[in-house]
């Protein structure tokens, strides 16, 4: 399909939820390492309701960042509803998520593209995650169980770095908790998935917005009803038959 069907090449989708300190940088790491990828593309920072000054850095940053798109939720929504949001309004034939927390590393970006000519989506996995032990007990037990019921052959699905084609965000299910399940999402719709190890980085500015609930307990909830969802997903890919062929007719017993 012809790039004018899309308006650019790479579409960077942001949420951001109470991220006004780290946004000034995110904005500034992220315009330099797509430009140089020498592709078109487009930064889009989708606002979750947030109460901070993170409006006003962004209405700053529309002057500096010609690219730059901003989307601003009514009121929070979570971060599944501000990717939908950011996925929705995306103009690009790829779509590239990140956190807004500084976190991901934009420079992994380059190695993640070259996987593209061989996998619909590429997503980073923090084999070196720089967070609490908390956080890394919950998130490898979560993980664990998701990748034996889904068998979606991802380490770290919460990673927000991830690469893939628009087709993917325009087909997969969308609800509250979507961001955890989209590799696995992916393949159910048929799509190709990898993943590559990317440089991880501590949170030094913000607060974290994820406790025990919705970082653990919700994430099994959620788990048992994508794999529903997978097995009972209707497979109807059906071919038309044109007038001219004939069709064998059933032998009279």
């Amino acid at each position: 399909m012809p790039l004018s069907v899309y308006g650019c090449d790479l579409s960077l989708v942001c949420p951001a939820f109470n991220e006004a300190e780290n946004l000034p940088q995110l904005l500034t790491e992220w315009n330099g390492v797509l430009r140089a990828t020498g592709l078109t593309y487009e930064m889009i920072v989708v606002d979750d309701g947030s109460s901070d000054g993170t409006p006003r850095v962004l209405c700053v940053a529309r002057e500096t960042y010609r690219r730059l798109r901003e989307l601003r939720m009514p009121r929070r929504g979570g971060q599944s509803a501000a990717l939908a949001a950011g996925f929705a309004a995306a103009r690009g034939r790829w779509i590239v998520t990140s956190d807004a927390d500084l976190q991901n590393d934009p420079t992994s970006l380059p190695r993640m593209l070259q996987l593209t000519n061989q996998f619909d989506m590429v997503c980073g996995w923090r084999k070196d995650r720089k967070d609490s032990w908390t956080k890394r007990l919950t998130s490898h037990i979560a993980n664990t169980r998701r990748r034996k019921l889904l068998d979606d052959g991802v380490h770290d699905t919460g990673c927000g770095l991830k690469v893939f084609r628009c087709d993917i965000a325009e087909c997969i299910l969308k609800f509250d908790g979507m961001h955890r399940f989209l590799p696995a999402l992916a393949k159910i719709e048929g799509f190709t998935v990898t993943e590559i190890p990317v440089h991880h980085r501590p949170r030094l500015r913000g607060k974290s917005k994820y406790w025990i609930f919705n970082r653990f307990l919700k994430p099994i909830q959620d788990l048992r009803g994508v794999a529903w969802y997978r097995a009972r997903r209707l497979q109807i890919a059906a071919t038309e038959i044109s007038a001219t062929e004939t069709q064998p007719l059933a032998q009279a017993g």
